[in-house]
């Protein structure tokens, strides 16, 4: 499996496990489904991997199932979670810490 070459802000400040490269993925794409052998590839995490906590996190409220196409079942993020509305504020608000970060770094010093 090819590693992403660079990582989210989410990833660096919290680790890079599984499950939390399933809500990275799942965060930034948070408008969309996928089945879960999309999850597990764009993901970067192994559907063995990804079976042992999937259950998990659709009996928690995090995923929920949105449709059946042909043999595969769609799920995303519940957005409905207050625990995913946080979890993606939160995203943003590393993101944004992040951006402003670099571009005070890259800043160009006056000439004057």
């Amino acid at each position: 499996m090819k590693q992403k070459e660079n990582k989210s802000f989410f990833l660096l400040q919290f680790g890079d496990t599984p499950q939390l490269r399933v809500l990275d993925f799942l965060i930034e794409n948070h408008f969309w489904d996928f089945p879960i052998t999309e999850i597990a590839k764009e993901s970067n995490v192994s559907y063995n991997s990804l079976k042992v906590f999937f259950e998990q996190f659709l009996n928690s409220g995090i995923l929920i199932k949105t449709r059946k196409l042909g043999k595969s079942n769609y799920y995303k993020l519940n957005t409905e979670n207050q625990f995913i509305k946080n979890l993606i504020k939160l995203d943003w608000s590393l993101t944004k810490r992040n951006i402003l970060s670099e571009t005070e770094k890259q800043k160009i010093p006056s000439l004057y």
